[in-house]
């Protein structure tokens, strides 16, 4: 894996049904660099919480082509590659910005990392859905990215379960 100054164009392969990984490695092995972000996903299997490493980006990889050429024909050939995403068959280049930006939000392994303040008994604000606009404190964080919230509704204090998605930290608890 290149470091972030990594003096190339970075690109965006399709990749074939869950190959990422494979795609990865045998793009590496061809001389391209790779970033796959990653994420960590929790779900409930047999009444049990589940925790796994999954691609934020579902079917899709980065990779970086050295300025010295470009061999797309090479990245639609490797195994686990579908094909390059392009535009009037020309390949399309993904900002630098893009890649900088979500290099800084993964840590050493490529896992994206969410650094809220959301904490229990933070005050929020509720930015989306029915609730939009209304205002209320954290009670209870679930694993599954959900929060339990306490809000003022018609004059008595409702629990209500939301997205964390959907909230927006006004103080820190």
């Amino acid at each position: 894996m290149p470091s972030p100054a990594y003096p190339s164009k970075w690109f965006l392969a399709l990749t074939k049904p869950n190959c990422e990984q494979i795609a990865c490695r045998n793009l590496e092995r061809q001389g391209f660099a790779t970033f796959r972000p990653l994420e960590r996903h929790t779900s409930v299997r047999a009444g049990r919480f589940l925790t796994r490493v999954r691609s934020f980006f579902p079917g899709y990889i980065f990779l970086a082509v050295p300025d010295a050429g470009e061999r797309w024909s090479l990245v639609n050939s490797t195994f686990g590659v579908s094909r390059l995403i392009a535009f009037a068959g020309k390949p399309a280049q993904v900002q630098q910005r893009v890649i900088d930006d979500l290099r800084a939000r993964c840590d050493e392994s490529d896992t994206i990392t969410v650094h809220d303040d959301l904490a229990c008994g933070s005050e929020i604000e509720i930015g989306q859905g029915s609730f939009s606009g209304f205002t209320g404190r954290v009670e209870r964080l679930a694993p599954d990215q959900r929060a339990l919230v306490l809000i003022d509704f018609l004059g008595k204090d409702t629990r209500v379960e939301l997205g964390r998605e959907a909230l927006i930290c006004r103080t820190g608890a």
